[in-house]
């Protein structure tokens, strides 16, 4: 046996082993590599569902004969988990075992694809510096169509295996993610799409690309609100536990819960918050004046990108041009609020009219900005004209109870300001768990600045949705007559003597707990609603759009810039 390991164990005699699948991954896509072993970001498709029962019925199947064995060697700095050993001709055989198809050369003859081949060539190395003894080859099965494949291990072999092994170290070492491969098709198999965007990084290159989907398709799981105080969130196996105060206890199981969302005084076990960190179930808190409080943050890895985030959003010059992006984004749904709204509102057209006139002039100012401060003065203004012109779009025969007057808050002091404030607060809640969930740092943002508890990304993220999220469900909802002013609302600090001639003053307006029920349904309703993004081409819930905005920021400081912030409404 040849020895082939010039100087490798230098370079690894401080770095942990690398995982034969991490080598898999690096010859399949060297990006896919670095998300998963430097960025720790992992996902799992239907397809690696079925590799694993494939395995588990092989295993089945194979009593008796089926040997799986780990190995590792200090020299290659490398250690993984064979299939199968099995003797063949006196010679120990590894195997592994594959759902789909082999590769077919230009004779039509079965290979070994590419990323397959390294994976056993590593195995039967591995093996052979274990054993001491050679190991002529290993063998591939792909059951697709019942093929063996057999790739021997000679002196090219092992340097295929050295290479592979000094590429990923070079990789690990890098601050930068590797770009998008050329061949897409490849992209449209990987688990990793989802979190990778491949499509959409050709498109920040290529504005002519016309990009398929390769999100997700919408989470259809379930948000927990638990409402009453002393109601105790639990586990009980793979189910969520909900144990009221005096109703019978609740289960759910956990594969249908994507948020638990604790209002007032409702509790969760510590067992609870593990389970839900390991099933990526959001657990977030909400006050029982309908404030948001914060989440629990499960994120696990991810630094090197949290890295990139701080570099990006340290320079006030790429901060200055998303928070631009920003404000011009929620300028635009609201004068596109206000203009669709005006139809029909004959009475009060001059108005509204010369309001989104206004608010187009102040959009077409932004560019030229050249300050944060300057532009919170832009955004100030514009926030202004539109919510002075927000009773003119309501409905003549809306309550005077819910007629808008103008903005307030902490507390809320109307029915109105009362509906925006607990709809804000769910917003942030979402935006929060859209941050957590793709790993980035919520106190890192570039517009808000961290003055309150609040965390600055999440409200940047919050003023792309307040508008088609919170503003125009709740103003369809008045139009709609869906709330009803006694048992949806709780009336607290009321004066009720005149005082100098003066009407009894409300101190504040709160949600009650049947109001907050029916603003879920609006809430969740109008989340399940599809939208075309305008910088992608494909239609997404606003579930998945909050996590794809998310994504998009990202890239603006990745090299795929050009994206975010382009959701406006319609």
């Amino acid at each position: 046996m040849v020895n082939t390991l010039p100087q490798l164990a230098d370079t690894i005699e401080s770095q942990t082993s690398l995982r034969v699948s991490a080598l898999h991954a690096l010859a399949y896509c060297p990006r896919l590599f670095y998300l998963e072993e430097v960025e720790e970001l992992y996902t799992q498709n239907a397809a690696v569902f079925a590799g694993r029962r494939l395995h588990l019925t092989l295993e089945s199947q194979t009593e008796g004969e089926w040997e799986e064995l780990f190995l590792e060697s200090a020299e290659l700095g490398l250690k993984g988990k064979v299939d199968a050993l099995r003797t063949r001709d006196g010679n120990i055989i590894p195997y592994e075992h594959k759902r789909g198809r082999s590769h077919r050369d230009e004779h039509n003859q079965p290979q070994a694809w590419a990323s397959d081949k390294l994976q056993i060539l590593a195995y039967t190395y591995l093996l052979e510096l274990t054993l001491g003894i050679p190991i002529p080859e290993g063998r591939i099965r792909y059951h697709a169509e019942n093929v063996l494949v057999k790739v021997p291990l000679d002196a090219e072999g092992r340097a295929i295996v050295i290479a592979a092994i000094s590429q990923a170290r070079k990789l690990q070492l890098s601050t930068h993610r590797p770009p998008v491969i050329d061949n897409e098709r490849l992209c449209a198999a990987c688990s990793l799409a989802p979190v990778c965007l491949p499509e959409e990084a050709r498109l920040a290159h290529d504005k002519s690309w016309q990009p398929i989907r390769l999100f997700p398709e919408d989470d259809t799981r379930q948000i927990l609100h638990i409402l009453e105080p002393g109601t105790r969130v639990g586990k009980t196996g793979e189910q969520i536990k909900i144990t009221p105060r005096k109703d019978p206890v609740i289960t759910v199981p956990a594969q249908q819960v994507g948020q638990i969302v604790l209002h007032s005084f409702s509790q969760i076990s510590t067992q609870a918050l593990h389970f839900c960190a390991d099933k990526e179930i959001g657990v977030h808190f909400v006050s029982g004046g309908g404030r948001y409080l914060g989440s629990f943050d499960s994120r696990r890895g991810s630094i090197h990108r949290r890295i990139r985030q701080y570099q990006a959003l340290s320079n006030p010059e790429s901060c200055l041009e998303l928070a631009k992006k920003l404000v011009s984004c929620r300028a635009q749904s609201q004068r596109q609020l206000l203009m669709r709204k005006k139809r029909g509102k004959s009475q009060h057209q001059t108005e509204l009219t010369t309001a989104t006139n206004q608010i187009k002039v102040l959009i077409k100012q932004i560019d030229r900005v050249t300050s944060l401060e300057s532009l919170l003065g832009f955004e100030g203004n514009i926030a202004r004209v539109y919510f002075n012109a927000i009773p003119l779009i309501q409905s003549d025969s809306t309550p005077t109870e819910l007629k808008f007057n103008h903005r307030n808050r902490r507390p809320p002091k109307d029915r109105f300001n009362a509906l925006l404030g607990f709809g804000y607060a769910l917003l942030l809640k979402d935006v929060m768990n859209a941050i957590l969930a793709v790993g980035l740092e919520p106190a890192l943002g570039f517009y808000h600045q961290p003055r309150t508890q609040a965390s600055p990304l999440a409200l940047d993220l919050m003023e792309i949705f307040r508008v088609p999220l919170v503003d125009l469900p709740i103003v369809n909802s008045i139009d709609r007559q869906q709330w009803d002013l006694e048992a949806d609302f709780e009336i607290r600090g009321v004066r009720t003597t005149k005082t100098n001639g003066k009407a009894p003053e409300i101190n504040q307006v709160w949600l009650s707990n049947s109001g907050r029920r029916k603003f879920f349904e609006i809430y969740e309703q109008r989340k399940s609603e599809t939208w075309k993004h305008p910088s992608i081409g494909y239609s997404l819930t606003y579930r998945r759009l909050l996590e794809l905005e998310v994504r998009l920021l990202e890239k603006e400081w990745s090299g795929e810039a050009g994206l975010f912030g382009k959701l406006t409404l319609r």
